[in-house]
């Protein structure tokens, strides 16, 4: 069973399909479970690709694949609708490296739009060696540059990314390890053997309670 999707050829440009203007027509296979990605909502995304390619797109399924035609006057124009659908379906791994833009700075890195529909966090340690502060002066919302796939979050699965990892060490750089004042401090163990201490304050004061039961007595036997 075949299942359409996208513009077909007979909605090209009436000077498209002259005899002197035939579009040239590519075809793909993608992963039938990357279809619904490639047309989007309502048709949303294969509609923003035509329209940025300049490309004409139907999409049909059969078994396990959807096969993809691209149709345009322009062979860069096919190349690059190829080339975005090929991104969409493609599945990142660690090690691999992207050209990234950035979505949204917070705190504590940066929202990174790496492949189309997909996004991952660099982590402000992630931007450069020597850790910066902040990313205030150093990148802004629309900034592009390479960054590459460094982990998997394990229990949300989100995808880490690093600048860092693509530049060079400095000659003589140290990692700076993490402070671990804070943790010293509450762990103190002197401060479990003052608890100690206590225990030997309140045998004291069971000692000074029989003495003032000793002394009542005393009082009754009067």
């Amino acid at each position: 069973m075949k299942k359409g999707h996208g513009k077909v050829y007979k909605d090209l440009p009436h000077q498209a399909r002259q005899a002197h203007h035939v579009p040239c027509i590519e075809q793909i296979k993608i992963p039938k479970d990357f279809i619904g990605a490639v047309i989007g909502k309502g048709g949303e995304v294969i509609q923003k690709i035509q329209a940025e390619t300049n490309t004409i797109i139907n999409i049909e399924e059969e078994g396990e694949f959807g096969i993809v035609d691209v149709a345009s006057q322009n062979k860069d124009d096919i190349a690059a609708a190829i080339k975005w659908i090929k991104d969409i379906c493609t599945v990142p791994e660690v090690g691999d490296v992207y050209d990234a833009k950035v979505v949204s700075i917070v705190e504590f890195g940066a929202f990174m739009e790496f492949l189309p529909g997909k996004e991952g966090l660099m982590h402000i340690s992630e931007y450069e060696w020597g850790h910066p502060a902040t990313l205030e002066g150093l990148i802004q919302e629309g900034d592009e540059f390479k960054v590459k796939v460094i982990a998997f979050d394990d229990k949300t699965g989100k995808i880490k990314l690093s600048r860092k990892a693509l530049l060079p060490k400095p000659e003589g750089y140290v990692e700076e390890k993490p402070a671990r004042g804070p943790r010293r401090e509450g762990g103190d163990r002197g401060g479990r053997r003052e608890g100690g201490d206590h225990g030997h304050g309140r045998r004291e004061g069971g000692e000074r309670g029989e003495r003032r039961s000793s002394g009542n007595g005393e009082g009754r036997r009067r």
